[in-house]
């Protein structure tokens, strides 16, 4: 705000004036930063990694599966189990050992809120170690609308050897 007096009166007077000249200073050299560096930013190397010799970690011999139906009931293995006796069932299934990881497999049709609903569950039931289980498909069979299984093949890291989805 600058103050200006007027010959007349010997009163100060206030301008309500602002100076953008320095704002539009500013703004310009930022503009001419950037589309400098924009184009330095999306250049693309080639580079060929090398492959891992860590060895994969150890799977259970018998994993534990928390299955969603498509009709949103669960199932823990084989056994058709209630929401509400989830903790229950999972102690009774693991010994009390929270430690066990949890593998949850739920049909493509359950809508992703019932999946997390599901993980929430498990959380609450103090079992925090939680695997989602799911299949790789085949970058053919992607383009696939219709969703068949043909081209679908089990996911390296998703299932424990010997077992089936």
């Amino acid at each position: 705000m600058a103050i200006r007096l007027t010959p007349q009166e010997d009163a100060l007077e206030a301008t309500h004036e602002i100076n953008v000249t320095p704002f539009i200073d500013v703004m310009l050299v930022l503009l001419i930063v950037f589309m400098v560096a924009a184009p330095l930013s999306t250049v693309d190397v080639n580079v060929d990694l090398p492959a891992s010799t860590a060895e994969p970690a150890p799977r259970p011999n018998k994993p534990l599966f928390l299955t969603v139906k498509p009709d949103l009931t669960l199932a823990l293995g084989e056994t058709p189990i209630d929401r509400s006796t989830l903790p229950s069932a999972l102690d009774a299934q693991t010994q009390g050992d929270k430690e066990e990881r949890v593998f949850v497999r739920a049909d493509r049709l359950v809508p992703y809120g019932e999946v997390m609903e599901v993980m929430n569950l498990l959380r609450a039931a103090g079992y925090l170690k939680i695997g989602l289980v799911g299949l790789e498909q085949a970058p053919a069979s992607r383009s696939d609308a219709s969703g068949s299984a043909a081209g679908e093949a089990q996911s390296p890291g998703a299932l424990p050897a010997g077992t089936k989805p």
